[in-house]
């Protein structure tokens, strides 16, 4: 965010004649930095938070689990109706009473994205983690292994044969049907399913940044600009609320597009 905030006072202070102005170098908005260095491995800032996502997802089930009682605190009850809800609504509801088999995968890649997306909206931190294709397209080809592999453990070779010739389908239309098919779940599938998230947190912090840092370089101004200022703030502090909601969201659609694909491949027939 700083880096932007600098970019943007260096185009104010261009020359007023130029027509386009840009600063030294674009990739400074975009890179993380090297934070430091451990032998021959650059420490990125994005490393860094990807382990304190982990470390915060892993903190949370143990204070939230690690006193058992009647009567749970707030904290506790909150953690329990959370995970909850996952068994229930996703993994269970979804896949069927196969899910539980799967529960374990879906709480960790939704409380995963949960708080690498809510990392746009920290303070001091400002930057989801997902907003780098690293971690979406890594969380969708895990998600392909796990429900190609759950397919043919659980149907063997006819796996393949209900996506090829699906049943229930005009016999015209099933080599059709069937290549569609095919290509979605081995070659589409993980691809959009890395292209949703990172997209959506991508565009969030993107416009968020824009806002904020328009705002506060109309607001350094001497002159009228400074009600366009506000009004860039408050526009700002609108779409910052919006993206929790946004960021509460994509964890959940990545989550529940996971379980209906791994339902799909234990159950080919529906």
């Amino acid at each position: 965010m700083d880096r932007v905030i600098l970019a943007a006072i260096d185009l104010d202070a261009c020359r007023e004649n130029e027509i386009i102005c840009t600063p030294e170098s674009v990739n400074e908005l975009f890179e993380t930095g090297t934070v430091f260095s451990v032998g021959g491995l650059d420490v990125t800032r994005f490393m860094i938070l990807c382990f304190v996502a982990a470390f915060i997802v892993i903190g949370l089930l143990w204070f939230g689990y690690r006193k058992r009682s009647l009567i749970p605190s707030r904290f506790g009850a909150a953690v329990e109706a959370l995970v909850g809800f996952v068994r229930d609504e996703i993994a269970i509801g979804i896949i069927g009473p196969d899910g539980a088999r799967y529960f374990p995968y879906l709480l960790s890649i939704f409380l995963f994205i949960l708080v690498g997306n809510l990392f746009e909206v920290t303070p001091f931190i400002n930057f989801p983690i997902t907003s780098r294709m690293a971690i979406p397209l890594f969380l969708a080809v895990v998600t392909w292994v796990i429900f190609v592999i759950a397919g043919f453990l659980k149907n063997g070779i006819t796996y393949v044969g209900h996506i090829v010739w699906p049943p229930g389908v005009p016999v015209a239309l099933k080599p059709l049907v069937g290549l569609i098919e095919l290509v979605s779940i081995f070659l589409v599938r993980p691809f959009s399913l890395a292209v949703r998230l990172f997209a959506n947190m991508v565009a969030g912090h993107t416009m968020l940044t824009l806002l904020l840092v328009s705002s506060y370089a109309f607001l350094t101004a001497a002159d009228l600009k400074i009600i366009v200022g506000l009004a860039w703030g408050g526009l700002g502090l609108a779409i910052f609320l919006f993206e929790i909601v946004v960021a509460v969201l994509q964890a959940y659609i990545f989550t529940l597009l996971t379980a209906v694909y791994i339902q799909t491949s234990v159950h080919p027939e529906h």
